[in-house]
């Protein structure tokens, strides 16, 4: 399309936002088309287009509700009335998926998606797109979406789940909704949503290219290749350029229209009148065949990718000029003028009053509350209510579907002989699928070998496909899995095979799941309980990848709970909690299973059977925070510690007391975030001395966390030693125990102390 004047009337030297809205203005002053007469709303708005009059009409306004919003972010911005100038200006185009979806379809949103928010909370009556969307602006505490901490597009009632998501990290999610829509009819589970519901999840072009984005088309298609359903719909928001960096012309057409089980769809996101159809087409495909589409929207980029991007600097006038023109607000207008819907001055008006609306709406929000203290900011961050959460975690009435499960009375685990760690971490993982109908277990190989280490033995068989059960070799579509599942309501307790695999996929606990309570101000929820084969001392396997001994990615994750057993029955009271914190509080929570201990039965001598325990029964669990103490009198030295420390530091206690003649107190921590200070303080109080045994590295390990404890809690003058791993990655065979901690370094630190 071009313009009806000359490029040579724009300077080079203006604001190209004041450039663009001129040029809608002028456009429409400049009109000189013929005026059809103007369709009945139930016609087509212009001849051959899918698009009724009405359609159109609310699908204009929509995209100037986003563009207003836009131009509005921009000046007051400068005034420190707004706090975010990324804009939708030339993404409107996506006001139209939002007709044809639903408002209980999920909706996982690219920052660009003003016209679609417009244009969905046409769906329920009485919402206010301007004002809410001004709220999130500026940052209020009254902004619906996010509380004042983010602007996000979000909408509870909408099903829009708030996130921050700018590189494709949302895909993951997106996909496990799909999917997720699909398992709860497979487990008699009811969804929050209809049954034939369809995900939505948007995103750039240059974002397309992001190992997120393909990993979760690459699950899609494997997915769908095995004829399982996977009702998502991708939107590609193609404006062919990624903040300053060119997509190639062609690429996104070229990559993703002939990828095997990926249903592509093209359609112009630039032309409502044509692009109509086309959109239609893609959802009412996905809806019905419950595969995964690739819908390619053709858009474009106006105004820059933010306020602060000076394009003129980086792009020449030419070009910007060409930019400008291909703005879809003035294929808008010019559908408008030609249909015969709106006059030149009906739709000035139109455009003049819009503009007045957003700006009375900015001006409002800028008169309200925001938030003014770090209680108001953290408050959906971490909810914990520890009443009800111990009432769930020790609720026992499913003892017919235990017996059931565990074959009769007399095999119930209670009644059994004490058994080490990796049996009554299954014995516990039966019980909480028992009592949790909607839980879901799922990873690499747990399902028939039953886990790389045999921990999951046995709960395919019991429970079937439909709730545990393999997924492919790929931790960042395991947890995007998992939160997939708990966005529909289910428990799920996903598995990432070794410690050092989480690495991979962190940003889907960091930056996804554990956040969304934050930005959601507690309107949503990300419940589930991850396992993790963790920790060192394998003898002689796997080197780094199945022996890594940091955990400093987890503990530093806002909100997250990270629970860390030494022995078998500690670790079924800790998945209870774990269970119950994320059904009551809707916590994200990480278990880590130290390997090394997962078939040790012995603590001093070979046959001894003390690191064997009986089985708690199912109404008896573990409160957050809450630690274990060995030998509770002692004083003489007090050794705090976690995982494989504990019957190493028990080991050691009995070399201390017998060479230095010390009573050793050994404090088994348990909960490794949040740490529980007051307890650690209690704990060193009383202490003569103070021995930190971590077996993560020397920097930003636990122990560091617990001498700040004990600093903080008063006793920083007691004499006090740390032992830990060394700062390195772990090697292969015996020489990994040469930077672990081990129990001769223990007794040597003793030693040191006792010569202060």
């Amino acid at each position: 399309m071009s313009l009806p004047f000359t490029i040579s009337a724009r300077h080079k030297g203006f604001n190209r936002a004041e450039v663009v809205d001129q040029n809608f203005i002028e456009f429409v002053q400049l009109w000189q088309g013929e005026a059809c007469a103007a369709p009945r709303d139930d016609e087509a708005v212009l001849p051959g287009s899918a698009l009724d009059a009405r359609g159109f009409r609310e699908l204009l306004e929509s995209q100037l509700i986003s563009r207003h919003l836009d131009l509005m972010a921009r000046v007051l911005r400068v005034q420190n009335k707004v706090f975010y100038t990324i804009g939708s200006s030339g993404h409107e185009g996506n006001a139209m998926v939002a007709r044809l979806a639903r408002h209980t379809d999920p909706a996982f949103l690219h920052y660009r998606s003003g016209g679609f928010m417009a244009e969905r909370f046409r769906k329920i009556p009485g919402m206010d797109p301007v004002m809410d969307s001004a709220l999130s602006f500026a940052a209020s505490k009254d902004d619906p979406a996010s509380g004042g901490r983010h602007k996000v597009w979000g909408s509870k009632p909408l099903w829009v789940l708030p996130q921050t998501s700018t590189i494709a990290s949302h895909l993951p999610k997106a996909l496990g909704t799909a999917v997720a829509i699909e398992q709860a009819r497979r487990i008699g589970h009811q969804l929050p949503i209809p049954d034939d519901s369809i995900t939505i999840c948007s995103f750039g072009d240059a974002s397309s290219n992001h190992a997120t984005a393909q990993t979760a088309f690459n699950t899609a298609a494997w997915t769908a290749y095995q004829k399982l359903p996977a009702p998502v719909l991708f939107v590609c928001e193609d404006n062919g350029i990624g903040i300053s960096v060119k997509t190639p012309s062609g690429w996104i057409a070229n990559n993703y229209q002939h990828r095997s089980n990926l249903d592509y769809f093209f359609a112009d996101g630039l032309d409502l009148a044509e692009g109509y159809a086309q959109v239609q087409r893609a959802v009412e495909h996905c809806r019905s065949t419950r595969r995964p589409t690739f819908l390619h929207l053709k858009t474009t980029r106006v105004m820059g990718h933010a306020g602060t991007d000076f394009e003129i600097e980086w792009r020449s006038i030419e070009e910007l000029f060409a930019v400008e023109a291909s703005d879809p607000l003035l294929r808008s207008a010019g559908i408008a003028l030609e249909s015969g819907l709106y006059s030149k001055d009906a739709l000035l008006n139109l455009y003049e009053t819009t503009r007045k609306r957003c700006f009375a709406a900015a001006e409002d929000a800028d008169s309200r509350h925001r938030l003014t203290s770090l209680e108001d900011v953290m408050k959906p961050l971490a909810p914990y209510t520890p009443t009800a959460v111990k009432a769930e975690a020790t609720r026992a009435d499913y003892a017919e579907k235990r017996l059931a499960v565990f074959g009769g009375e007399a095999k119930l685990p209670e009644k059994l002989p004490p058994r080490h760690l990796a049996i009554q971490i299954g014995q516990a993982l039966h019980d909480l699928l028992a009592k949790y109908p909607e839980a879901l277990l799922f990873g690499e190989d747990v399902a028939q070998k039953g886990g790389v280490y045999t921990v999951t033995k046995g709960l395919n068989k019991t429970f079937k496909g439909s709730r545990v059960f393999n997924t492919l070799l790929d931790e960042t579509m395991i947890l995007g899995l998992a939160q997939g599942y708990a966005n529909m309501g289910m428990l799920p307790l996903p598995e990432i095979q070794y410690l050092a695999y989480f690495h991979n996929a962190c940003d889907q606990i960091r930056g996804e799941a554990a956040s969304l309570q934050f930005f959601s101000n507690g309107q949503y929820r990300n419940p589930m309980v991850m396992r993790v084969a963790s920790l060192g001392y394998q003898k002689g396997f796997g080197g780094h990848f199945h022996n890594d001994n940091s955990i400093t990615a987890l503990r530093d994750i806002p909100g997250l709970v990270v629970g860390c057993p030494s022995r078998g029955d500690d670790a079924a009271m800790m998945l209870r909690t774990l269970m119950a914190l994320a059904k009551v509080d809707g916590r994200v929570c990480a278990f880590l299973e130290p390997i090394a201990l997962y078939m040790t039965k012995d603590l001093y001598e070979a046959g001894d059977g003390q690191w064997q325990f009986d089985y708690p029964a199912p109404d008896q669990a573990m409160t957050l925070g809450e630690g274990r103490i060995y030998n509770e009198a002692a004083n003489d030295l007090v050794v705090f510690t976690f995982g494989n420390g504990v019957p190493m530091a028990l080991r050691a206690a009995r070399t201390i007391e017998k060479e230095l003649g010390w009573q050793v107190r050994v404090v088994d921590l348990r909960w490794l975030a949040p740490l529980n200070d007051a307890f650690i303080a209690a704990q060193a109080k009383s202490a003569k001395r103070i021995l930190v045994l971590d077996e993560g590295r020397k920097s930003a390990g636990v122990g560091e966390g617990v001498i700040t404890a004990i600093v903080e809690g008063g006793c920083g003058a007691t004499p006090m030693q740390r032992v830990v791993g060394a700062d390195t990655f772990t090697p292969l065979a015996g020489a990994a125990l040469l930077v672990l901690p081990g129990e001769a370094e223990v007794v040597a630190a003793a030693q040191a102390l006792a010569k202060r």
